[in-house]
């Protein structure tokens, strides 16, 4: 996490009094998510920070200015869009777009082609395996120029994925999918920040130190991302009888014994271990 910002509701825009009391600045104003995130893109390039690829869910991917924002940065991407996202195949000379999950399942760029399967990384749940094709289509705003609609199906559980790509044509689809769950990530990376760091238990009612809480967040996410990094792949071995059955209870155990806990008996096995022991 490089960067953040206030997103401002409109109902608290329209209220410059209540702002003002709460310490926001005058020219901080009501704008949707996509364009905060199109300004804190631009910032991180104006600092010198390249991006190979960019990715996002469906809260930012069905939003046409966003998509058209990156492309007239010349930014590549492959983002999530909902299965009514409208597009048409090249050529179909209909006015009227088709939804993402209709188009798939009836359009011969579709149809006439094979599953392809793919083992994708997810953090410490292992590979994940997902079915997918993809076929070069044409958005609402994009002229002729054509882009990539990907169609992903989880093999297990069945949950289907939509995602739309800027990437050439000559892109292979494993690249693209590994973009686009690259996401999960960035999720990853919002539940540590809100559960261990504490980004999430701002009280406070002052602008001026949600943006302090924030700033620390950011700066201790990165320190503890970069001593994972460092640390990362350091043991040697494995760790014989970690996973034993029965360890964590006994611990828990002793350690209700040593403060105190005389009530605290724990079943290991077959055998009770009381505190005593």
């Amino acid at each position: 996490m490089i960067d953040g910002d206030l997103f401002l509701p409109k109902s608290w825009d329209a209220d410059r009094d209540r702002c003002r009391e709460a310490g926001i600045p005058d020219d901080v104003r009501y704008r949707p998510k996509w364009q905060i995130a199109l300004e804190q893109l631009d910032r991180a390039r104006a600092n010198g920070v390249a991006f190979d690829w960019l990715t996002f869910d469906e809260g930012y991917g069905d939003k046409p200015g966003f998509l058209e924002g990156l492309g007239q940065r010349q930014l590549r991407y492959v983002g999530e869009v909902p299965k009514s996202f409208r597009c048409r195949a090249p050529g179909v000379r209909s006015r009227r777009a088709s939804r993402a999950d209709d188009l798939v399942r009836h359009s011969p760029l579709f149809t006439r082609q094979p599953w392809q399967r793919f083992g994708l990384q997810r953090q410490t749940l292992g590979v994940q395996e997902w079915d997918a094709k993809a076929a070069r289509v044409r958005l609402k705003f994009g002229g002729k120029r054509t882009y990539w609609l990907i169609w992903a199906r989880n093999v297990r559980t069945g949950e289907e994925k939509y995602f739309v790509s800027n990437a050439p044509a000559r892109a292979p689809l494993l690249r693209l999918l590994r973009v686009a769950f690259r996401r999960w990530n960035v999720e990853h990376d919002f539940r540590v920040s809100k559960s261990e760091i504490g980004f999430r238990h701002f009280e406070g009612r002052n602008y001026v130190a949600l943006m302090r809480h924030l700033t620390l967040c950011l700066v201790t996410l990165s320190f503890v991302a970069g001593q994972a990094e460092r640390l990362r792949g350091e043991k040697s071995g494995g760790d014989d009888g970690a996973g034993v059955r029965g360890v964590e209870p006994a611990v828990r155990g002793l350690a209700g014994s040593a403060a105190g806990d005389e009530s605290a008996d724990v079943q290991v096995g077959a055998h009770l271990l009381s505190p005593a022991a």
